[in-house]
C-alpha cells in the first residue's frame, strides 16, 4: 500500500485538486474563461511533482495561484482547493527541497509572504498574521526534513559505529586464536617428543625388562592419549585460524604455576585466595593451560575494573571435567557479560576444549566466571 501511495499518490492528489478548482469556479463565477482553466492547471498539476522537483512545483503552483486570484478576484476566500494547494506548496518546499534548492526555496518563500503582504496591507498585526500563515506550513516541513537528514546522519554513524565495534571483536577473536593455537602447538610438540624418548626407552629395555617396558608403553598411551585430543583442539583451533606467526619456544604455564600467579595478582592490589575441591588429579596438558589462562584472565580483569576487591579462585577436580570459577566481591562488574577482550579470550579458551562458561554479576554483588572443561574434548 505504501509503495503505490507514493509512487501514484502526489498524482492523484494533483488531479483531485484540479477537479476540485474547477468545480468550485464553475460554481463560483459560472463558466469560466479558457485563461482561468489553464490557471488551474498551472495551480494544481505541478503539485504531482511536490517530491521529485520541490522548487519546481513551489513556483508553477504560486505564480499559477497569484495569476488566478487576479484573473478571478475573491476566488481565493471561497475556494478550498486553494487553500489547500497553497499550504501544500509550501510545507512541500521546506520539506523535499535540498542543497541550492533549500536556498532558492527560502527566497522564494520570502517572495510570497511579501505578495500576501502587499494584498493584505502593512499592519504590523497583518504581517504577524502572514508570518504564521505563510511561513508555518514551511517551517514544518523544513523542520520535519532537518529531523531527518539528522535521523540519516546518526543512523549512519550508528552503523560505522557497530561495524567497527564488531571488526575489533573479530580481530580479538582471531588474535586470541592464533595464541591459543601456538601454546597448543608447543603443548602437543612436548607430548610427542616425550613419546619419542619413551619409546627409545622401551626398546632399549626389550629382553632385560618386562616390567621396565610395560611401564614405557603405559606412558606412551597415556600421553599420546592426551595429545591427541590436544591435537584435536588443535585442529579445531586452526579451521579458524588460516596463519599466526611463529614465536620462540618457551616454557607453557600450568595449574602447578597457580600459586605464583596469586601472589603476583596479591602484590598488586587484589587479595587471592586458591580453593580447591575433589583430588587433584593428572589433567590433559591442554585442559590444564586453558584453566591457567582462564583464571589469568578473570585476575586481569578484576585488577582493571574491580577496584580493591577480594577475589577466590575455586578448582573443582571431577571425574569427567574440571570446573573452575572466579569470583571477586569488587563493588563493580569487571566486564559487561558479553563485551570486553578479556571475556571474548576465556570464551575462546572453554570452546577449544569443548567446554561451557558463564560470567555475570552475583546475587550479593562481586562478579563471577565460571567455566566447565572437560578431560576428553567432544567436537561439535
Amino acid at each position: 500500500m505504501a509503495p503505490i501511495w507514493h509512487r501514484y499518490g502526489d498524482a492523484a492528489l494533483a488531479l483531485v485538486l484540479a477537479c476540485v478548482a474547477t468545480v468550485e469556479l464553475l460554481v463560483w463565477g459560472g463558466a469560466p474563461a479558457v485563461s482561468s482553466l489553464l490557471l488551474v492547471l498551472l495551480s494544481t498539476v505541478p503539485l504531482a511533482v511536490r517530491r521529485t522537483a520541490p522548487l519546481v512545483s513551489f513556483v508553477s503552483v504560486q505564480v499559477g495561484l497569484h495569476l488566478l486570484t487576479h484573473a478571478n478576484p475573491g476566488f481565493d476566500n471561497d475556494s478550498m482547493a486553494f487553500v489547500v494547494a497553497y499550504f501544500l506548496s509550501l510545507y512541500s518546499v521546506g520539506r523535499h527541497s535540498t542543497g541550492t534548492e533549500a536556498w532558492l526555496a527560502a527566497a522564494g518563500v520570502v517572495v510570497a509572504m511579501g505578495d500576501f503582504i502587499a494584498g493584505e496591507g502593512s499592519d504590523p498585526g497583518d504581517v504577524a498574521f502572514v508570518l504564521a500563515l505563510v511561513g508555518a506550513p514551511y517551517a514544518a516541513g523544513l523542520t520535519l526534513r532537518l529531523r531527518r537528514e539528522r535521523e540519516v546522519v546518526l543512523n549512519a554513524r550508528n552503523e560505522a559505529l557497530r561495524a567497527e565495534q564488531e571488526e575489533v571483536a573479530r580481530r580479538a577473536v582471531t588474535e586470541e586464536r592464533s595464541r591459543i593455537a601456538r601454546e597448543l602447538h608447543d603443548v602437543v610438540s612436548h607430548a610427542i617428543s616425550v613419546t619419542v624418548l619413551q619409546a627409545r626407552g622401551a626398546r632399549w629395555q626389550l629382553g632385560r625388562s618386562e616390567q621396565d617396558v610395560r611401564r614405557a608403553l603405559d606412558a606412551i598411551e597415556q600421553t599420546n592419549t592426551a595429545a591427541l585430543g590436544d591435537m584435536r583442539r588443535l585442529l579445531a583451533v586452526l579451521r579458524d585460524t588460516d596463519t599466526y606467526p611463529a614465536t620462540p619456544p618457551r616454557p607453557q604455564p600450568s595449574l602447578q604455576h597457580l600459586d605464583a600467579l596469586a601472589r603476583e595478582v596479591s602484590a598488586s592490589g587484589v587479595t587471592v585466595n586458591v580453593e580447591l575441591e575433589g583430588s587433584p588429579v593428572s589433567v590433559p596438558p591442554g585442559v590444564d593451560l586453558s584453566a591457567y589462562r582462564i583464571i589469568q584472565e578473570a585476575l586481569t580483569n578484576v585488577l582493571k575494573h574491580a577496584g580493591p576487591a577480594h577475589a577466590t579462585v575455586r578448582l573443582a577436580y571431577g571425574s569427567e571435567a574440571l570446573v573452575v570459577s572466579i569470583r571477586d566481591n569488587g563493588v563493580e562488574a569487571p566486564v559487561p557479560t558479553g563485551s570486553g577482550h578479556g571475556l571474548i579470550g576465556i570464551r575462546e579458551r572453554v570452546a577449544v576444549v569443548g567446554g561451557e562458561v558463564t560470567a555475570g554479576p552475583c546475587p550479593d554483588g562481586g562478579f563471577e566466571v565460571r567455566a566447565r572443561l572437560p578431560y576428553a574434548f567432544e567436537p561439535s
